[in-house]
């Protein structure tokens, strides 16, 4: 970030104020208004802080308007179509892709920590057998504190860089164990020998009565929805964990707020609202019918897993999701899953639409994630936690960012306060 000879003139109450601007190396200036409160005596106004940029960052960068992200300057196509999971980890952590050399340590220290305290199996127990694996995430994630204590000090780089490895490493376990848990099947520990994607896959559907061998194209698209939902810039959830962080917090805590904030339907829950959906559809024979609701102003109905509030064209994460859809789908078959039926026919329908084509509500990551996710065999309540442990890395690169940045204060936003003014107490017996 540079600050440039611009700048932006504000006149209020008779008074002129000079802003600074600051120039990105990709994306629109930035008007710095740090100062503003104490020379003018304002606050800026902003609800969800849509305009609003709350830090710098060198980790991901989103053009909405071109359907382009980049992790490290890097398109997201070519890592998820080239790359594979742990080797994006490294990138968003680090800030280079790595050396073979480097590869090979980096999958050695994440791999050497992927079991968790044994007495955390203890922890599980005491949630209600239908508990969400989303508040079983949140609770034993935020545990963590408790069970890795050398781990915990912001101040110390060797224990940010620990922490951040553990957590890696170790959300797939817990996540695995809270599907695993909510099913009634034992837990499955993992197994050294297996890639970051097949462990989970192993861990989430072996059981010990007999052996379950991970397919590969399984595993591929399991490490590319892994890939392709690391990082998404400042979002709910990311932002969470810098305030979360902002204010000292230990890392264990910053990622179980992000885990909460990602819970929520209008932010991680996207492919469950379309799975959903697809099952309100029912029968392929329906879908002309819930096209038209869809493109009815006076309907609410709307398609999930269509168009994308930041990507103003094509979701440069689905075109590639879309390859490992249609492998999956090819794979396991769609004959016997009324669901997955609608779902190559929906997709097929809106993408030869004039409509849907006119409003860029093409699929996005989320449609081709819950299609895959539900063909595997994971129910609705997994999506959100599969979801959880790939942004973990995304949330870990940005919480050790803002550690790492000398502007770094607790996180206080300002309001436009609209209540009662100054009033005095009126006793009880007077009201």
């Amino acid at each position: 970030m540079t600050e440039t000879q611009k700048t932006a003139k504000l006149s209020l109450n008779g008074q002129d104020y000079e802003l600074p601007i600051f120039s990105p190396t990709a994306g629109p200036d930035v008007l710095d208004i740090r100062k503003l409160y104490a020379q003018a005596g304002v606050f800026t106004y902003d609800p969800g802080f849509t305009s609003t940029a709350s830090c710098d960052s060198t980790i991901t960068f989103i053009d909405g308007g071109k359907g382009e992200l980049l992790h490290r300057g890097y398109p997201i196509d070519q890592l998820a179509s080239q790359s594979h999971y742990l080797e994006v980890c490294y990138l968003l952590l680090y800030g280079e892709l790595p050396t073979a050399t480097q590869l090979e340590d980096f999958e050695a220290r994440v791999t050497r920590h992927t079991m968790v305290h044994e007495q955390m199996h203890n922890f599980f127990r005491g949630f209600r057998r239908d508990a969400h694996p989303m508040a079983t995430l949140v609770g034993v994630v935020g545990a963590m504190s408790a069970f890795y204590h050398d781990s915990t000090d912001i101040s110390d780089p060797w224990q940010r860089e620990v922490a951040s490895i553990r957590l890696i490493a170790k959300l797939p376990t817990i996540a695995a164990m809270a599907y695993k848990y909510s099913i009634g099947q034992p837990f499955v520990y993992p197994r050294n020998d297996l890639d970051y994607a097949a462990n989970f896959l192993h861990m989430c559907f072996s059981v010990p009565a007999e052996d379950y061998n991970v397919n590969p194209i399984l595993s591929r698209a399991m490490d590319r929805i892994f890939t392709l939902h690391a990082d998404h810039e400042q979002n709910a959830s990311t932002s969470t964990v810098r305030l979360a962080s902002s204010s000292g917090a230990n890392p264990f805590a910053c990622i179980a707020a992000g885990i909460a904030c990602l819970w929520g339907p209008a932010h991680g829950g996207a492919n469950q609202a379309c799975l959903e959906m697809l099952k309100e559809i029912g029968t392929v024979d329906r879908i002309p019918e819930f096209i038209a609701r869809a493109k009815d102003k006076d309907d609410p109905f709307r398609l999930m897993g269509f168009g994308h509030r930041v990507y103003k064209n094509t979701d440069p994460r689905a075109t590639v999701l879309k390859q490992s859809a249609d492998e999956v789908l090819e794979l396991l078959g769609v004959e016997d899953n009324p669901l997955l039926q609608v779902a190559k026919e929906l997709e097929q329908t809106a993408l030869n639409d004039p409509y849907f084509k006119e409003k860029k509500l093409f699929p996005n990551v989320d449609f081709y994630s819950g299609i895959i996710l539900e063909a595997m065999g994971f129910p609705t309540s997994m999506f959100t936690p599969i979801f959880a442990l790939s942004r973990t890395v995304g949330w870990i690169s940005q919480w050790k960012e803002m550690i790492a940045d000398p502007q770094n204060k607790i996180g206080r936003p300002r309001q436009l306060y609209l209540g009662q003014t100054a009033r005095d107490y009126v006793d009880i017996e007077n009201r």
